[in-house]
């Protein structure tokens, strides 16, 4: 998966724009409604690279079966993965971390507190 493709991917998802908040090398996909970031896209050692949220349990998980993902770069260790996107992982396997990480800081539903 390109750059390209990986940034479209993110797109199609509902409320989400892209943004270039630290400067033009690095691409950060966000929430509209409380602008939180879910993937930060970036080249690192000649690699595309994206930072990812992830539940801390499922993080160790991904780390053993795969190579390419490690402890988030730049973010915290427990919380993010830093995956490469050039190596061998199924894309397949790549779009659901996405979707985890879209899930895990997308905007909280709040409740309508009843009349009393």
């Amino acid at each position: 998966m390109n750059e390209e493709e990986f940034i479209e991917y993110c797109l199609s998802y509902p409320g989400v724009y892209k943004d270039y908040p630290f400067d033009e090398t690095w691409t950060v996909m966000r929430h509209t409604g409380n602008k939180k970031s879910f993937a930060l896209i970036f080249q690192r050692h000649g690699h595309l690279c994206v930072n990812l949220k992830c539940d801390p349990i499922k993080a160790d998980f991904l780390r053993t079966l795969y190579p390419e993902v490690q402890p988030g770069y730049h973010m915290n260790k427990e919380h993010w993965n830093t995956v490469t996107l050039d190596g061998e992982i199924p894309r397949e396997e790549i779009e659901d971390m996405v979707q985890h990480s879209y899930q895990l800081t997308q905007p909280k539903i709040r409740k309508k507190k009843s009349a009393e």
